[in-house]
């Protein structure tokens, strides 16, 4: 299989909405007492085919969060949407997180739980099923779900592959 490019986009001119996914308590233990610290994964997304997603780590939880939508901002890809849903069923794996991704009809909705749904629903996709196998790590399976979205293909990146005319891609 040929390399995947992976589709970097500027956050030039985007409207992007995020979306706070988990946020955990971190605590350190020294001779003074507890220091509680937040570590905040956050997706962000214009619901229109671009999404990305960060990590934010600060002493208070609006800090980090904000903190995690400038690191998000800079890790945006493009994924490729057909009649709103995916092009192709998708699978990916990340640490512990082992995830599965299919087109669905219009009308299904999302059908994804948690970390899962925010990155799916960030980046426009209507109608989509959606299972994780494996760990529940939030911060996995948004990293496995953005994963399986880079690696999706369109008809046009197919046919420039195959060196043939788009309808031949569907055609057969």
């Amino acid at each position: 299989m040929a390399t995947q490019s992976i589709r970097k986009v500027k956050t030039n001119d985007l409207e992007l909405k995020d979306r706070l996914v988990k946020v955990n308590r971190v605590t350190k233990v020294t001779k003074g007492g507890r220091t509680f610290t937040f570590a905040a994964i956050v997706v962000v997304g214009n619901e229109n085919g671009i999404v990305g997603y960060g990590l934010g780590k600060a002493n208070e939880v609006a800090t980090a969060v904000a903190k995690g939508v400038e690191d998000a901002k800079k890790n945006l890809i493009r994924v490729p949407i057909y009649k709103g849903t995916i092009p192709h069923e998708q699978v990916a794996k990340f640490g512990g997180a082992d995830i599965l991704i299919k087109p669905a009809t219009s009308g299904t909705g999302v059908k994804a739980g948690g970390a899962m749904r925010a990155v799916l629903e960030s980046v426009g996709v209507k109608d989509v099923l959606a299972k994780s196998k494996g760990s529940s790590n939030p911060h996995n399976l948004v990293k496995a779900t953005i994963k399986a979205l880079s690696m999706l293909r369109d008809a046009s990146i197919v046919s420039q592959y195959r060196g043939v005319d788009v309808n031949t891609v569907f055609n057969g």
